[in-house]
Parts: structure tokens; C-alpha cells; sequence
């Protein structure tokens, strides 16, 4: 059967990103609408739009076209923001990329995303300098100053008039983070300024997210997360937030305590800490009354810990990057009486749990492939028509590789994942990846990633490794560091005859995650 989502539809304004957010928050003015945590420094809301709309007119200046694709290549702080919305209201396309990314990394994604420009801060600086090389890359800018960039400061002194753009906002895309989605290497997510909106307005529907309220900004904004259920969705409540470049926990809990931030959108290995680590009993966090979980599966047990220590309500949502992200929450009230689960579909949402063979819909209660439909679905993959097809069929459905049910209450629970990806504290790690990269060592003759269970980090990258030549593995695994960004590191590793494979030569991933599993009794 195909499910409902059980509120009532809810308008989505078709206008651009900007036009939405920047015509709502005009009404804040001088409240603060970001404070820096390292620094206390404060962006009003009036201060915000003002930037945003300079940054779009000194774009517009120096030769930026409606289209091109701007990289950000920044750790959360104020000036993301404005930098966002600024090439938005330009005309432009963000594509926003992991501060860890190595210079192959980075690399990547500027040529595949054909980024025209890229702004970075000055300790990255070397790093950028070295990915631009044979790229698109016409422009690098710096916050501040550093020899080698532009000072991104330039683009703000114009004084002319952001342009007058024409969007059509179900097709003009806004972003493009980059997912892996089921399987395989890294692929630009095309999301556009309908999606964006939809997703802030159906999430707000649930959430409710008040003007008063202070959320603390540590999920990065370079991920989807923390893009929209963060920076965008406060922004357009009138809400506060504190920005966190990183996570140190002490720093974090000094945050929420300092600045009495009463909602945090936050990822398993934190809440982890939130219920377990001693330090927390040092710190006041009265203030926090809601901790919503994402990006990967949260236990039930640890929820009711977290709760029940720190005396707020912590509950879980579902969504994925070609989602924008969210299309399922839990609400407030339901946080403990349906332990587990990720709640019910967010307002003009559908579902269905489809047989893992026949795609067919599944009545309440058993267990198939979530599949999603709603205007927050993305408009495909850049540049790769063949892994659009086989994530959205002809119908509109969205398969999310997750494996789940739905009660007949249309609350929804995440059992499994059928897809290949490792969530390492909620970020992606695609198998595929570090496979191809474990080939290009010479003493390794084939090899497989999977993940490995751990309570901190949700899941580890593991590699099975058939070696042509004796050899330390850990040489192999330094090799691989090397190469990828830390969350990346495989951080297991078995020696094996051979690796499992299908008569067509797809690895047989599965037969080892049940055997890892089985070892761990999970």
C-alpha cells in the first residue's frame, strides 16, 4: 500500500531560495541571526540579507553568470551563509564540499561539478591552490587575506544593485552536494530552489521551530543536514544560531551552556557522548529541550539515555541527500512512546514499502524497500542519467537502498540498509571508493569494504584484503589515509584466499557484512 503523510498539505511558495528566505527575514533586522562560537562575533539578520545582497552584486560585477557553480570549501562560520544565498540570489549554483577532502578530492568535485569559482579560508588555502590546478576554477577567494587568493571581501564593495534574475524554481538548481546515493563513487545531487523550500516549509510544519530559540550550528553546512534543517530552516524562522566550526565536546557543551541553546540537530556519535562521557556532568544543560538525530540510525536504548540524562526530548528523523533531506520526523509528543522508530512522513510526502524483488507495495508491518515521492525529491544526479534511472523510477519513486516497515499508525522504522554505504558518524563512505583506491597498491591483488559495527562511530570502514606479496597491511592502510579524507580510513582489516564474488564478478558484499555482523552479534 502506499502511505500518506498524516498532516494536512502544506503551501510551497514557488519562488527562488533567496526571494523565500531573504522576504522573511527582513522582519528580524537587528536580531542576531548567527554568532561565531570561536570568536562571539555577531550577524544580524538585517546584516545578513545586506550581505547577501552585495555578494550578489559584486558576483554580477566580475563577470559571475547565471548557472555557474560556485564552490564552498569552508568549515561552518557566519560568512556561509551569506556566501550561500549570495551566489543564489546571483543566479548561481552552490556546490558545497567537505573542509576534509584531500586535494584529490577536492579535485574531483571542481571538475565534475564545473566550478567557475571557490572561496576557502586561509588554513586551507595551500590545499585549494593545489586541487584548482586543471580545473574550471577561474577565481579562488579567501575570508581575510593569504597570498595566492583573492580577499573574498573584494566582491562586497560594488555598491551596485544584485541583478535582476529570472528563476524557474522547479528547475533552476541552487546546490550540488555531493552523495554517493546507493552504491558507488561520488555524484553531484541536483537540488533546486523548490526543493530547498519544500523542505524547509514541510519540516517547519512538524517541527516548529519558534524565533526565540537558539540552535547550535555544529553539523557542517557543507552537508545537506546541516544546510537545510540548520542554516536554512532558522534563517527562516528568525531563530538563532551558533556556529561551530568542528566538534571538540568541551567546546560544544560550553556552547550550549553559554548560550543557552535549547535545540541541537545532531548525529549518533554525539548523543552518544551526551549520554555516556563524564564530562558532561560539568557542564548546565538545562536549556536544551530538543535533540533531533540524523544522517544515521540512532538505537532506541541510546535515545532513552540521552533523555533521560539530560531531561530533554530526543527523537529522530530520516532523509537522504537526493531528499533534501527530510521525509520522515518524529514528533515531540510520540518521542518515547514509539521507540526506534523515525515517525511518520513530513506533510505532502508519500511512501511505500516495495518487495525487494517485485517492487510491489507492502501492506503495514513487513519489512521491504522505503521508497519516497514529494517535492523534496531531487531533480537527479549531474551529469549521469544511467544512476538517476536506477534511484527514480518512471513513477517518481525515490528508492532509498534502506530496508524498513511502517506500523499502522504510518510510523516508520529503518531496519537494514540494502545499499552499500558505510556511515562512519554519519557521513558517507563508499565502498567502491576505497576499493579502487586499495587496487593501485602494489601488494594488493583484489579487495572488498565493508562496514564494520562500532558503538562510536555507528560503522567503520573494513577492508578484506587478498595480497600478492608479503607485506605489513598497515603500510596498505597508511596508503589509503594518504589518499582520503580522515573519515575515510579504513581502520580494520583481515587477510583473506579470496574475495566472494558473483559469476558476473560483483562482489559479494553482503555474505561478508552477515559473517562481520555474526562476529560481533549484532
Amino acid at each position: 500500500m502506499i502511505v500518506q503523510s498524516p498532516y494536512p498539505r502544506v503551501e510551497i511558495p514557488e519562488v527562488s531560495l533567496p526571494e523565500f528566505v531573504l522576504g522573511q527575514v527582513e522582519q528580524w533586522g537587528d536580531k542576531p541571526a548567527f554568532i561565531d562560537s570561536l570568536t562571539g562575533r555577531s550577524m544580524t539578520y538585517t546584516q545578513f540579507a545586506q550581505g547577501a545582497r552585495r555578494l550578489a552584486a559584486g558576483l554580477a560585477a566580475s563577470g559571475f553568470q547565471k548557472g555557474d557553480v560556485f564552490a564552498i570549501y569552508c568549515p561552518n562560520c557566519p560568512e556561509y551563509a551569506v556566501t550561500f544565498h549570495g551566489v543564489a540570489l546571483a543566479g548561481g549554483v552552490n556546490t558545497t564540499i567537505n573542509p576534509l577532502y584531500t586535494v584529490d578530492e577536492l579535485h574531483f568535485q571542481l571538475v565534475d561539478a564545473n566550478a567557475k569559482r571557490l572561496l576557502t579560508i586561509p588554513t586551507f588555502l595551500e590545499k585549494a591552490l593545489e586541487a584548482v590546478k586543471d580545473t574550471p576554477v577561474e577565481t579562488v577567494y579567501v575570508l581575510g587575506e593569504a597570498e595566492g587568493a583573492v580577499p573574498f571581501a573584494s566582491l562586497f564593495s560594488s555598491g551596485e544593485e544584485p541583478p535582476k534574475i529570472k528563476v524557474n524554481p522547479k528547475e533552476d538548481l541552487v546546490v550540488i552536494p555531493y552523495s554517493s546515493g546507493t552504491t558507488g563513487m561520488p555524484k553531484g545531487v541536483m537540488l533546486t530552489h523548490h526543493n530547498l523550500i519544500s523542505n524547509v516549509v514541510q519540516t517547519l510544519a512538524v517541527e516548529k521551530m519558534a524565533a526565540d530559540e537558539v540552535s547550535v550550528g555544529i553539523l557542517p553546512f557543507y552537508h545537506i543536514y546541516g544546510m537545510v534543517v540548520i542554516m536554512n530552516m532558522s534563517l527562516y524562522a528568525g531563530s538563532l544560531v551558533v556556529t561551530m566550526p568542528r566538534f571538540e565536546l568541551d567546546a560544544f557543551l560550553k556552547v550550549i551552556q553559554n548560550y543557552k541553546v535549547n535545540r541541537a540537530a545532531l548525529v549518533p556519535p554525539i548523543i552518544l557522548a551526551l549520554a555516556k562521557h563524564p564530562l558532561i556532568d560539568e557542564f548546565d544543560l538545562s536549556s536544551l529541550n530538543y535533540i533531533t538525530s540524523g544522517a544515521a540510525p540512532l538505537g532506541a536504548d541510546l535515545a532513552a539515555a540521552c533523555a533521560k540524562r539530560l531531561n530533554c526530548i530526543v527523537k529522530q528523523g530520516y532523509g537522504l541527500t537526493e531528499t533534501s533531506p527530510v521525509t520522515n520526523i518524529m514528533p515531540n509528543a510520540d518521542s518515547q512512546s514509539k521507540p526506534g522508530s523515525v515517525g511518520p512522513l513530513v506533510p505532502n510526502t508519500e511512501a511505500k514499502v516495495a518487495h525487494l524483488e517485485t517492487g510491489e507495495p507492502l501492506p503495514h508491518g513487513e519489512e521491504g524497500e522505503i521508497c519516497i515521492r514529494g517535492p523534496q525529491v531531487m531533480k537527479g544526479y549531474l551529469n549521469n542519467q544511467e544512476a538517476t534511472a536506477a534511484m527514480i523510477d518512471s513513477e517518481g519513486w525515490l528508492h532509498t537502498g534502506d530496508i524498513g516497515y511502517c506500523d499502522e499508525q504510518g510510523y516508520f522504522y529503518i531496519v537494514d540498509r540494502a545499499k552499500e554505504l558505510i556511515k562512519y558518524k554519519g557521513l558517507q563512505v563508499a565502498p567502491a571508493e576505497l576499493e579502487a583506491l586499495l587496487l593501485t597498491h602494489p601488494a594488493v591483488a583484489d579487495a572488498a569494504v565493508i562496514p564494520s559495527p562500532d558503538e562510536e562511530a555507528g560503522e567503520v570502514p573494513k577492508a578484506f584484503l587478498v595480497l600478492k606479496q608479503e607485506v605489513d597491511p598497515q603500510v596498505i592502510l597508511d596508503y589509503i589515509a594518504g589518499h582520503v579524507a580522515p573519515y575515510k580510513k579504513i581502520r580494520l582489516f583481515e587477510i583473506v584466499d579470496q574475495i566472494p564474488k558473483s559469476p558476473s564478478g560483483k562482489i559479494l558484499r553482503r555474505l561478508l557484512v552477515q559473517r562481520e555482523r555474526e562476529r560481533k552479534q549484532i
